[in-house]
């Protein structure tokens, strides 16, 4: 994934960081045990940091670890961080916990993504819901956000469409602002392009069998949906399955303090049901 420089120096990067965290001199200075008159002299290109200054703004900063080797490189250091790749065997105990994890919430979906929102693995609750997507969607590497706002995806079937797709496509400026990434930018633009399936404003003022929440929606009265429901306390997806809708809510969870460019950018998505209905509706699958 290439990030995008703003700069070629180590100053004027980490003061894009920083305004962009929206700190003062003074308040970075104070949180990294350095100096207003130092930060500016190393923002101003007056002073070259030292490799673990350039860490320590990088992390009071919360420069995503893959930008933080870049600064190290732009500063004229080495990279601290390695990129190593999800099939190699040092990353096997890490591959056999998330697949453990993803089997155990079956038969709820749950998967896992790269930086890219590429889908590195998923359980058989994901599986159920691709049922029906066309099949170049499906072709490596499946994309989770093309799966899902692509109008021959699961957009058709998603009820609340236009909330749930504004939320990813929210989430998705989010962490292009963070990752500065070229190619995370053209896969927002692409999948923000797609034209709206027909009927997808059928999803504005509907209410589903139940309510919920995560990355992603609430919606009104609708011909096989159930009876109006309270607020829902998260965003919740609804989604058509075997003449159904279905409710779920999602959570993402990333590593704490992760030290591989690879690792800090998986991300996994877990949907929980929201109402019983769904919950049943799963387990009739899978019994």
């Amino acid at each position: 994934m290439t990030t995008v420089a703003l700069d070629t120096g180590v100053g004027p990067l980490l003061r894009s960081w920083r305004e962009q965290r929206r700190i003062s001199q003074l308040e970075l200075a104070l949180r990294a045990d350095s100096s207003a008159r130092h930060i500016s002299f190393i923002e101003t290109g007056r002073s070259r940091p030292s490799e673990d200054m350039v860490l320590r703004l990088a992390e009071h900063l919360d420069i995503p670890v893959r930008e933080r080797n870049a600064l190290l490189v732009v500063a004229g250091y080495a990279p601290r961080y390695a990129q190593t790749a999800l099939d190699d065997p040092a990353l096997g105990a890490l591959r056999e916990g998330m697949e453990r994890l993803l089997q155990g919430y079956d038969p709820y979906p749950a998967l896992v993504v790269d930086g890219m929102y590429n889908v590195v693995a998923a359980n058989r609750g994901i599986a159920m819901l691709l049922e029906g997507v066309a099949g170049h969607l499906l072709a490596p590497p499946l994309n989770a956000m093309r799966l899902t706002l692509h109008p021959e995806g699961l957009a058709p079937r998603i009820r609340n469409l236009r909330e749930w797709r504004a939320d990813l496509l929210a989430q998705m400026e989010r962490q292009i602002a963070l990752a500065r990434s070229a190619e995370l930018r053209e896969l927002y633009e692409e999948v923000a392009g797609y034209p709206a399936p027909e009927g997808s404003d059928r999803a504005e003022g509907a209410t589903s069998a139940g309510s919920g929440g995560g990355a992603g929606s609430p919606v009104g009265e609708n011909a096989g949906a159930g009876p109006a429901s309270p607020l829902p306390f998260a965003l919740p997806l609804h989604i058509e399955h075997g003449g159904q809708v279905l409710s779920f809510v999602s959570s993402i969870a990333t590593f704490n303090t992760p030290m591989d460019v690879t690792v800090a950018e998986l991300a996994i998505e877990t949907f929980l049901p929201a109402d019983r209905a769904t919950a049943d509706h799963l387990r009739s699958l899978t019994s």
